[in-house]
């Protein structure tokens, strides 16, 4: 495993639990907007930090922390990710996973291994604008499609979730994007934060006023929508 950052306590990233939060290196896109540069672009080899290292940290906290989230980057590049995941299942935390929805093959044998409990899936936008989103000429929407169907008619809690920046999104563009989540449990829209270690420069947040406005666009196709973050 590519470790690249660890949290030793959250009480946001996993809903419902009292969690850790552990950063995997690398990421198979390149969105400008993205606040973790230094996880894709960037990444320090020194940095990287020894999955025992992360295990028996976990090893020592039983019953202090619920579970863990994993996150990156993009944990499903990581090519030991069913291990690590059983690994973490094996010491009784439950485990929470972001994705983007590029490999849904990986992600529909971690669930259905019983490896995961809750996903998290960014959907960048448009399916027509998903190319220019997450910067890759000829990117292929497919697997993205297929992680949506298998969580929507699948076998643990998820949620959906799009980052809102005023260059990429529109209210037509969310209304869209809900359209094709139509059927979903919930579904986060959360406003652009230029964390001061972008992938790209010159990107803005929208106005609390359009970003309401968004979710009331998405609410024609999803009961439960909510703004995320202010």
């Amino acid at each position: 495993m590519k470790i690249h950052g660890f949290q030793k306590m959250t009480l946001l990233d996993f809903p419902g639990k009292v969690a850790c939060t552990v950063f995997t290196g690398g990421c198979n896109l390149r969105c400008p907007f993205c606040h973790n540069a230094s996880l894709v672009t960037e990444i320090d080899g020194e940095s990287q930090i020894k999955t025992s290292y992360i295990l028996d940290f976990l090893a020592g906290r039983k019953g202090l922390l619920d579970g863990v989230a994993i996150t990156g980057g993009e944990p499903l590049l990581q090519a030991d990710i069913k291990d690590f995941i059983a690994d973490i299942k094996s010491l009784g935390f439950a485990v929470k996973l972001d994705t983007n929805g590029s490999f849904p093959d990986i992600l529909a044998d971690l669930i259905k291994s019983g490896l995961v409990d809750y996903v998290a899936m960014d959907i960048k936008n448009t399916e027509e604008k998903y190319p220019l989103t997450v910067d890759i000429k000829d990117f292929d929407y497919s697997n993205i499609r297929k992680s949506i169907d298998f969580l929507i008619n699948g076998f643990i809690d998820y949620e959906f979730r799009t980052t809102v920046v005023a260059e990429y999104h529109s209210i037509a563009d969310i209304e869209k994007i809900a359209g094709g989540l139509k059927g979903a449990k919930r579904y986060f829209l959360q406003n652009f934060v230029d964390s001061g270690n972008l992938i790209g420069e010159n990107l803005h947040a929208v106005s609390v006023n359009e970003l309401e406005q968004m979710k009331s666009a998405a609410l024609r196709f999803i009961q439960n929508v909510e703004i995320r973050g202010i």
